[in-house]
């Protein structure tokens, strides 16, 4: 299950080539995403969404984890993930 949140942050970064400055606008989508297997597979589950409609994506920081607990186990892992992609 993957939930998407809106862009939450937009960041200049700038880049500098041979003495000239360039600069990029990076974006920041929060998704929300579960697997049963682990918190690694959640992880891939949100990156794999996004990038259905994202190009350009730069790198995912995982920032929560938790999971869900049935008969005294883990049933499913849940991640919040932060992906960044550039925007061209």
């Amino acid at each position: 299950m993957v939930f998407l949140k809106m862009p939450v942050m937009i960041f200049h970064k700038l880049k500098i080539t041979k003495g000239k400055i360039a600069m990029s606008v990076i974006k920041v989508l929060e998704i929300l995403s579960s697997s049963e297997k682990s918190w690694e597979a959640a992880a891939q589950n949100a990156v794999a969404e996004a990038a259905k409609t994202v190009r350009e994506i730069r790198s995912v920081n995982v920032k929560n984890l938790s999971a869900t607990v049935s008969d005294g186990k883990i049933s499913e892992y849940r991640v919040n993930c932060k992906i960044t992609f550039e925007v061209k």
